[in-house]
């Protein structure tokens, strides 16, 4: 009798590939003082790293497209937790080898931002091509392992800096390097299947001649537009609004926006069953855009705390919904498909907060009138949503 594949321990291999994305997003943030002080690095060169990390992940998101599906899933994937690991290692190793240290900092978030684009794109068409029920449900209970990640690695990174001391930060740095260096064999040994047979899947002129596919990279833009804007702005309206230190801001601000966005994705994994997608997304649009209205209309600063906090409520079903509308709607859009949504959803997650930071500037530094203006993505997604409906009806 053949032995049954354990396809749990594949969903286990892609958790913590999330949470990996998540340690790469969010730890070396929590440096850029440290940097200043250890390296004497301006803040300007500083603001390069988010840029640098973003652009990275970006680009292969898009070349994923090509090389993904020739190379093979268990291959890109296992790569990307062997540069992750080589990403965040070389981090407390490289600034102090290299005669700039800013370079070896840059090398090393170029590495495992490299790890994060291919975690983006792999992860989810291998945990749609399990034979799990209920995948919408599975997709995002699989993303809330994002939210998860963010807020350990921001906890569990303070905690060791007020029990060791920021200046030990390379032992921190390899620590976290563990996780996906551990990971690399769970992706190694666990079953991965094809989400589409071999040939059959469509390729990238295909897709880009599919009207229904414009429709939904439209949704992922919006998504990927309405999460990263309130994430990362949540801790400078929190700062601004209640007058609070920048760390209650960002346990008040980001931490619940967090918090709350885990808690929606981890609620809709355990009763998808009982739930429509398309209903529920239609829901969280209206409430996402509610928030926005909340944060940057409100005369209270807890009611626009509570908007921020709520809006990670309603952003949370938005990114694994969409992906898996995606494959509901699109069955034969393979790799390529996941990938375009990837560099869609980055996209929106990398224009809307600084659209958002320039509009408010023009307002006289009135963050609320940025905030205001971002109203709009939730919107547009709503009625993206709406045609999508109209179109499945008429079809």
């Amino acid at each position: 009798m053949a032995k049954q594949k354990n396809y749990k321990k594949t969903l286990a291999a892609c958790y913590l590939g999330f949470v990996t994305q998540a340690i790469s997003a969010n730890f070396a943030p929590l440096l850029f003082l440290t940097f200043r002080s250890t390296y004497g690095i301006t803040l300007e060169k500083i603001a390069m790293i988010p840029m640098v990390f973003y652009l990275a992940q970006l680009l292969i998101d898009l070349a994923a497209t090509k090389f993904a599906d020739k190379i093979g899933y268990r291959t890109c994937v296992v790569v990307s937790q062997v540069v992750s690991a080589a990403g965040l290692a070389s981090m407390a190793v490289l600034p102090e080898l290299l005669p700039v240290p800013f370079a070896g900092i840059l090398i090393s978030v170029v590495l495992y931002a490299v790890g994060s684009g291919l975690i983006e794109v792999l992860v989810s068409p291998i945990v749609e091509a399990c034979p799990f029920e209920h995948k919408d449900g599975a997709m995002s209970l699989l993303h809330s392992f994002y939210c998860w990640g963010a807020v350990g690695v921001i906890s569990g990174s303070t905690l060791f800096f007020a029990l060791f001391g920021v200046e030990n930060w390379k032992i921190l740095t390899l620590l976290w390097a563990l996780v996906p260096l551990y990971n690399t064999w769970n992706f190694i040994t666990c079953p991965i299947e094809r989400l589409v047979e071999e040939g059959k899947s469509m390729g990238v002129g295909q897709l880009l001649r599919l009207p229904l596919f414009w429709l939904i990279i439209l949704l992922m833009v919006c998504t990927g537009a309405s999460e990263a804007t309130m994430a990362q702005w949540a801790s400078a309206f929190t700062e601004s609004a209640l007058g609070v230190s920048k760390a209650v801001g960002d346990l008040a601000g980001p931490g619940l926006f967090a918090l709350f966005m885990g808690a929606s994705r981890m609620l809709y994994g355990k009763f998808s069953e009982r739930l429509h997608l398309t209903r529920v997304m239609l829901l969280c649009g209206v409430m996402c855009a509610g928030c926005y209205l909340l944060a940057s209309l409100s005369p209270s600063p807890m009611l626009g705390l509570a908007g921020c906090a709520l809006c990670g409520l309603s952003v949370g079903i938005m990114w694994p919904g969409s992906i898996s509308i995606s494959a509901q709607k699109c069955p034969r859009g393979g790799t390529a498909m996941f990938a375009f949504l990837a560099l869609a959803g980055d996209l929106g997650a990398t224009v809307s907060p600084a659209m958002v930071g320039s509009l408010s500037e023009l307002a006289g530094g009135n963050l609320k009138a940025g905030l205001l203006i971002a109203t709009a993505f939730p919107a547009v997604l709503v009625i993206g949503l709406l045609a999508l409906k109209k179109k499945a009806r008429s079809t």
